[in-house]
């Protein structure tokens, strides 16, 4: 007899608060696994799907279940996989808009490409902090498409290149300097000055900020006589800057864009990012498989921003949704235990 199983969901578009109710315990098919959930993160899809609904994605079916970044216990794998076993602890990227597919749930269905095992030594919270940030992080540096940078590997030998990182303090920056890093790259980022420790912490070689009238040219003279293999612009607005300082360096000019891509000046490509694309081609194993699970178990990761554990059980996704629209996570990830 299957497991009984519950969802906080979004009944109708734009409805608030979510419903927790009981929903099917899903079913497994080749390629997925099914993982009882431990901790999840909120991300600001997340409300952005609550507050826009149908106007930002009219496809999607109701009731909806959401929820990105999850960690727990693998209970069944379906055929073709290897990667993992029943029993394994896991964190995974949700990565579809089917309702088996949301992490806001007791029991959840994850493609086995953007799933990596776990140390015993990682508590549940912390590694849900990782799936949507890293992967929308490897998505923009590695694709062919996109930056197409050296894959990292735990003891990297620097490369003389140098990449910039608009957002350091962000999810998706503290995962994309961390992952630069661990190419070889040299990576000059942006935050806030009481972030400025915290991303020198992950590697960043130079923090500027990124309110300062004088901050392109800030980076320009840091960046100055490098090879500069391009940007990525992780924050809404940070476009602008970004393109200007990539137009003005020596290298490449390309920007990765965690937002949609508005005017690139004559000479600049730009493309925007979407964080789920790397289980369809060789970023994903090059991540969740060849790099993440050794760099994790050798403490040559860190799992940041770091979490924040709004409560425990399904009712607190309400409230951590709320509180991250309201801005209540600076440098932080919103988690809710199960």
């Amino acid at each position: 007899m299957a497991p009984s199983n519950k969802a906080a969901k979004l009944s109708e578009p734009r409805a608030h608060p979510m419903v927790v109710e009981s929903t099917p315990y899903p079913t497994v098919a080749a390629g997925e696994i099914i993982v009882k959930v431990a901790a999840t993160a909120v991300n600001p899809m997340d409300w952005y799907i609550q507050l826009l609904g149908e106007k930002l994605f009219s496809w999607l079916q109701y009731p909806y279940v959401g929820g990105s970044d999850v960690a727990g216990d693998v209970v069944e794998v379906g055929p073709n996989v290897t990667k993992v076993k029943v029993g394994d602890r896991v964190l995974g990227l949700a990565a579809g808009f089917a309702p088996k597919n949301g992490g806001f749930q007791e029991y959840v269905v994850l493609e086995a490409a953007v799933v990596a095992p776990i140390p015993a030594h990682l508590p549940y919270a912390d590694a849900a902090v990782l799936p949507l940030g890293l992967s929308t992080a490897a998505c923009g540096l590695y694709q062919k498409d996109f930056l197409g940078l050296d894959f990292p590997t735990l003891n990297p030998k620097p490369n003389g290149k140098v990449v910039l990182i608009w957002a350091g303090a962000s999810s998706v920056g503290t995962n994309a300097i961390q992952l630069a890093v661990a190419s070889g790259y040299e990576v000059i980022t942006t935050s806030s000055p009481p972030n400025f420790g915290h991303c020198k912490s992950l590697g960043a070689s130079h923090v500027f900020d990124y309110k300062s009238s004088t901050v392109v040219q800030d980076v320009l003279d840091v960046i100055k006589g490098k090879e500069c293999v391009g940007g990525y612009a992780i924050q809404p607005g940070s476009d602008k800057p970004v393109f200007e300082i990539i137009s003005k360096a020596e290298g490449r000019k390309f920007v990765a864009c965690a937002m949609q891509v508005q005017d690139p000046p004559a000479g600049i490509e730009a493309k925007m990012v979407f964080g789920s694309t790397l289980k369809e081609n060789e970023v994903g194993p090059a991540i969740y498989d060849h790099f993440l699970p050794a760099a994790l178990a050798q403490k040559k990761y860190q799992c940041v921003p770091k979490p924040v554990i709004v409560g425990h059980g399904l009712e607190h996704i309400q409230t951590a949704v709320d509180k991250g629209k309201s801005g209540g996570a600076s440098c932080q990830k919103l988690v809710v235990t199960l």
